[in-house]
């Protein structure tokens, strides 16, 4: 099981500098409305306004996918594809992050079971090769339901977050998943196969103790970079929130270790295997565990949060990430992708959101229909007009 480093605030100072991950050219050919597409930058923020559909948000899609997973929207790849294109479609930036600028390509073609990846024109077999470059975070309009929502989404987001320190997270997730249906399905059977049930449970109970682990671990990160002083909780646009999560395996790994642990959840699927057949589902693990963000200054559970302050906490939440992930990663901190992220602030918090971009000197890309919201920026960022198909440098 990987151990997370994390040098938190006030404590011992890393060796690098601060630091942050650029894309300096993507070039897209038949992604989403995009026949072709090369986009250069200088490396500092970037604003892409336009029309709603002209294609702003498929930009940042393209670039999440030069990260381990299925991008932003986590769309099937076939969707990808532009429409009366030729059912392929391919995204590629050039890169400047801890090992220097380096060449990241991701591409598909109808018929393949996976996407290829390469890295300095260098094949690879999965998009987990590319944390080693780029780490990337993103923040969209479709999660500022994320704490009314159902657990499930709560739960794909907190995953997201440990995957940007542990880019193997994703992959013990699903590999639990698996197990854990082809479980479900064995105890569908009159008489289930003991031995092999036995099996399942036992790699069940080590990916998901290592799931938990993680989890704890990253939470921990996190919550450490949350309002780093007394003066930053009241003077910050976007309230300090403490985090917490609800789950039997996360419970037990703070406080026992993770081979006993394995043990106790091994023994727990077998007792509870008629349960489990009962209900037609397997009724303990993970995959039942929920995120729990509370307003700081409130004490309030976010959920009856008004919901400026739903996005002002998401928004503090994304932020205090980046700086984790900074540490995380020998001071380099991450791209960030913020989607219609200015619609909904008043000036107060866009001025604080601007205020914290500088502050990080973090890559941003961030989008919206209106440039105004973005001139206190100023010449340290890049404007572009996206159109249908076409992203032009503005004045």
């Amino acid at each position: 099981m990987s151990v997370l480093t994390i040098r938190r605030p006030g404590g011992a100072a890393t060796n690098a500098a601060p630091q942050a991950a650029r894309v300096t050219r993507l070039t897209l050919t038949d992604f989403r409305n995009y026949p072709a597409l090369r986009l250069d930058s200088h490396g500092g923020p970037i604003v892409l306004t336009g029309a709603n559909g002209a294609g702003k948000t498929n930009l940042l899609e393209a670039i999440s996918l030069l990260a381990p997973g299925r991008g932003l929207r986590g769309a099937a790849f076939e969707e990808l594809a532009r429409i009366d294109g030729p059912a392929s479609w391919a995204v590629a930036g050039e890169i400047e992050g801890p090992s220097g600028s380096t060449a990241l390509g991701t591409a598909w073609t109808s018929g393949a079971a996976a996407r290829q990846v390469q890295i300095a024109g260098e094949a690879h077999k999965s998009s987990g090769a590319f944390s080693a470059h780029l780490r990337i975070l993103w923040l969209t309009p479709a999660m500022d339901r994320l704490f009314t929502g159902p657990a499930s989404d709560r739960r794909r987001f907190l995953d997201r977050l440990v995957i940007a320190f542990d880019p193997e997270h994703g992959a013990r997730v699903i590999a639990f998943e698996k197990l854990m249906r082809d479980r479900n399905r064995l105890l569908c059977d009159a008489t289930p196969d003991a031995a092999w049930l036995g099996g399942l449970e036992h790699g069940m109970a080590e990916a998901g103790v290592a799931i938990a682990a993680a989890r704890s671990a990253a939470l921990d990160a996190l919550q450490s970079f949350i309002g780093e002083t007394p003066a930053a909780r009241t003077a910050s646009a976007f309230p300090w929130a403490r985090l917490e999560i609800e789950g039997d395996l996360e419970a037990r790994v703070r406080h026992r270790p993770a081979v006993q642990v394995e043990d106790e959840y091994r023994r727990m699927l077998g007792e509870s295997r008629k349960g489990d057949q009962a209900a037609g589902r397997c009724l303990n693990g993970p995959h039942r565990s929920d995120l729990v963000v509370v307003h700081g200054p409130k004490a309030a559970d976010a959920r009856i949060c008004s919901t400026g302050e739903q996005k002002a906490l998401l928004i503090g939440l994304v932020l205090a990430h980046a700086r984790a992930v900074r540490a995380a990663c020998d001071g380099w901190a991450p791209i960030l992708l913020l989607d219609e992220v200015a619609a909904h602030l008043d000036e107060e918090r866009r001025t604080g959101l601007f205020e914290e971009l500088e502050e990080l000197r973090v890559q941003a890309w961030m989008t919206g229909t209106d440039a105004r919201l973005f001139e206190p920026l100023g010449p340290w960022a890049e404007f572009f007009r996206v159109s249908d198909g076409s992203a032009a440098p503005m004045r």
